[in-house]
């Protein structure tokens, strides 16, 4: 593809998988160049209820990705009871990182996930034209994460679901882990001091052997 560039990306999105939800529930679409911030800062005021974020939200201009709505209409608008993330291809890092961000900004989530495909197709124009060459289309298949976020009860038995405080619990253990690794490095150290001793054992044998001369 040297003799080409990218000319568009067309992507065709794919649908929500949640298909019970409620029709105010917002989706915030994550893309690759997206800043973490603003999407916080939308879906945060969505949720959370907080008069002084409420007036920042209020100076601080629309996110430039994921739903369309502003934080101005947001802050207007009754706080919803469940949110939806959602990242294509690269975006997928970013969705899964501001799900995490909220819920532990959000305490008593639950979770939803469920991965699909979402068709992307590129068109590629060759550099000069005069060379003879066609365009070309090109389709892939990229993985979507969706990720859902509710206070209230979600299904238990569903497929990808977590419960909330799960995931607190797991970075407890692995910080109980790292402590007492922690410690056992402490411990390795004086060792190293005590096999050091040979050294001095070796020195008095040296002390001795001028008392063997002098007799």
């Amino acid at each position: 593809m040297e003799n080409y560039s990218k000319a568009r990306v067309l992507e065709q999105p794919s649908p929500c998988p949640f298909t019970d939800l409620p029709a105010d529930t917002p989706q915030v679409r994550v893309k690759d160049g997206s800043k973490i911030r603003n999407l916080l800062r939308f879906a945060l005021s969505r949720m959370e209820a907080d008069p002084r974020r409420a007036e920042e939200q209020e100076r601080l201009p629309p996110p430039e990705d994921g739903n369309p709505e502003g934080p101005q209409e947001a802050t207007s608008r009754p706080l919803c009871r469940q949110i939806v993330f959602t990242g294509c291809g690269k975006g997928v890092s970013k969705a899964v990182t501001c799900a995490e961000i909220v819920k532990r900004r959000l305490k008593g989530l639950h979770q939803l996930t469920r991965l699909t495909y979402s068709s992307v197709e590129e068109v590629w124009r060759p550099l000069e034209p005069s060379a003879g060459l066609d365009s070309l289309s090109v389709s892939r298949n990229l993985p979507t994460v969706w990720i859902l976020l509710s206070k209230e009860p979600l299904d238990r038995q569903q497929p990808g679901y977590q419960a909330p405080g799960r995931y607190d619990a797991l970075w407890a253990q692995a910080a109980g882990r790292e402590e007492g690794g922690g410690a056992a490095g402490q411990r390795g150290g004086p060792r190293r001091k005590r096999g050091g001793g040979g050294g001095r054992g070796k020195g008095a044998g040296r002390s001795r052997e001028p008392g063997k001369g002098a007799t």
